[in-house]
């Protein structure tokens, strides 16, 4: 008989934490210092601070509301997805800095590097809807560290034996994200959770605090998309913006048609709009180096949303059945493929406009590179957090427990009253 309480993660994650950020509060004093040359790449402290905000909103309350579908987890999609963005954040700062820190015995940050931690950071949130529910706090905690630590791994590997432009790998960690979080739910499978777990299910009100988050992801997605752009060159961040923009536009109207067309009885599915609307932004921002047209953002936009849209009605269930991956959050329709769909149109579309021939081989091979180790590395990264995760040392809830806030919060109108 399961036991009728969930593990108590008082021994392991109250300690844990305190060590961690106690160990992260010493780095930052002997280490960390603030640059004083506040004009990067053409990029001064007053106009990257808007979108540094826009960045914040996205990683806060974007995917905060995006995790609270669930009927009794939300207080955890979204209190969790706060704890591991900052802890996320404050980890990417260091090892993005390791290298300055080796040079020049100091790790310089300025605004632009807490905007690209936090992207980091977002690798890890977008991993951590995979095992949504099905993990605890610890777990949490353990996925974002190794995950960043991974995909930093992986940005330097790209950009010093690929010299892939820092924009170009950075954008790669949707593809990178969806395919460890893949992994790794593969290696906590759990047996028998073919079928759906008793808690699993989504109602009106949690529903409407999801479709909250999305709208916030579209609303700030043009300066996600758009803020490393170099701004040295005139026109290309407006041009970021604009093509993030269509791009959205267009696979929000097309996710809604395939919904309704997916249907037998032709009506919308919230939550087909609520994730597929957003792979536009995703497809976008993997080959935004290369789109220069509208017509080009808008044709990735729709083809985007037809892809995720039928990947979410259809692949969900039979990744489960056939490769023991349960997705929680459809991960992989909603980053995953758009995000292969983007690196297949910034290879296509930069082919297109190369002069000649080698140029294009040349590019082509490095493009292909860049993808293989980008999956492999996140494919591996999976592979050894998930033989971590599986010890029962972090105490996994038992499935009973899993989809249920009362397994971690503290609710006292909940208590029995003696």
């Amino acid at each position: 008989m399961a036991p009728q309480y969930a593990p108590s993660l008082r021994s392991c994650l109250g300690p844990m934490l305190l060590v961690l950020q106690l160990g992260f509060i010493l780095i930052y004093a002997f280490y960390i210092e603030i640059e004083s040359n506040v004009k990067v790449y053409g990029i001064t402290f007053s106009n990257l601070y808007p979108e540094f905000q826009d960045v914040n909103v996205m990683v806060i309350l974007g995917f905060g509301y995006m995790c609270t579908f669930l009927v009794r987890y939300g207080f955890s999609g979204s209190g969790f997805n706060l704890l591991v963005a900052v802890i996320a954040t404050q980890w990417a700062i260091i090892l993005n800095g390791i290298e300055n820190w080796y040079y020049r015995g100091k790790i310089r940050i300025d605004l632009k590097s807490l905007v690209v931690a936090e992207m980091c950071a977002v690798s890890a949130l977008i991993s951590i809807g995979v095992v949504l529910g099905k993990t605890n706090p610890v777990h949490l905690i353990l996925i974002a560290l190794l995950e960043v630590s991974g995909f930093v791994l992986n940005e330097w590997l790209l950009q010093t034996l690929l010299k892939v432009p820092p924009l170009n790998s950075i954008m790669l960690l949707h593809i990178f994200a969806a395919f460890f979080g893949l992994m790794l739910t593969r290696i906590l499978y759990r047996k028998g959770s073919e079928q759906p777990f008793e808690k699993e299910k989504v109602d009106r009100k949690t529903g409407l605090f999801s479709i909250l988050g999305t709208l916030f992801l579209c609303v700030f997605w043009p300066s996600f998309n758009s803020v490393l752009v170099d701004n040295r060159t005139p026109g290309r961040r407006l041009g970021a913006v604009l093509s993030t923009y269509l791009a959205l536009a267009v696979s929000a109207v097309t996710a809604a048609a395939v919904s309704s067309l997916s249907s037998p009885k032709g009506k919308l599915n919230p939550i087909h709009l609520q994730s597929c609307m957003l792979a536009g932004g995703v497809s976008i921002g993997v080959s935004m180096p290369a789109v220069h047209q509208p017509w080009e953002a808008m044709a990735i936009g729709f083809t985007a949303a037809v892809v995720s849209t039928i990947g979410f009605r259809y692949l969900k269930s039979h990744m489960l059945l056939a490769f023991k991956c349960h997705d929680t959050c459809a991960v992989l329709s909603t980053h995953g493929l758009p995000g292969l769909l983007g690196w297949l149109a910034h290879l296509l579309l930069q082919i297109k406009d190369c002069d000649d021939h080698t140029t294009a081989i040349r590019f082509a091979v490095f493009h292909i590179c860049s993808l293989l180790i980008t999956i492999s590395l996140s494919l591996c990264m999976g592979i050894i957090t998930g033989l971590l995760l599986k010890w029962n040392f972090w105490r996994p809830p038992q499935d009973k427990k899993c989809f249920d806030d009362q397994a971690f919060w503290e609710f006292p109108h909940l208590a029995v009253q003696k």
